[in-house]
């Protein structure tokens, strides 16, 4: 059995033209116009509005979404996925307050609901995981426009798709299932 399985469907309710993926893909454009329901049967994967992994991005785990707009709040344009691996093992990221890994420096290993609350300031230029995977929010409580952030360095907070470096919670992917 695949490690990730996505099923991606033109109209609400799992209904009209689909497409599966097991992998990342860089453009399902070819695959279908628009996408209205998502069902993903094994893994998690980020879906993206834009080609290349570019855009709004959305976090999927196991389930059914039988209406991506009122679901998710996401619009009917998924152009591209991708896979994140299984992990089994410790988090470990390092933030930095400047661009290119420079300033000021917070190592977290766990979930952080408010950056402001914890390490008195929510402006991140910069990081590198070393260990995991994690997603980035915008807001506290895990709320707002999210960011995917596998293993490596993220010498710019464009890298990782934010408009600008303020981050307000973070947090470990850590179910697969």
């Amino acid at each position: 059995m695949a490690i990730g399985k996505i099923i991606f469907f033109e109209d609400r309710n799992f209904q009209g033209r689909h497409h599966e993926c097991s992998s990342d893909s860089a453009d399902l454009h070819p695959y279908f116009t628009q996408c209205n329901s998502i069902r993903v049967e094994s893994g998690c994967f980020m879906v993206y509005e834009h080609p290349n992994y570019m855009g709004q991005q959305f976090f999927l785990r196991r389930g059914d979404y039988s209406d991506c707009q009122r679901m998710i709040g996401f619009s009917n344009s998924i152009r591209s996925c991708r896979l994140i691996p299984m992990y089994n093992g410790n988090y470990k990221m390092r933030l930095y307050d400047q661009a290119d890994m420079g300033g000021q420096m917070i190592e977290v290993t766990e979930d952080c609901p408010n950056i402001m609350d914890r390490f008195h300031t929510s402006d991140i230029h910069s990081c590198q995981v070393m260990d995991g995977h994690w997603l980035l929010y915008e807001q506290p409580n895990y709320r707002g426009r999210m960011f995917y952030l596998g293993p490596g360095e993220y010498r710019k907070y464009s890298d990782w798709g934010g408009m600008a470096p303020r981050i307000g919670s973070l947090r470990r992917i850590t179910s697969f299932n």
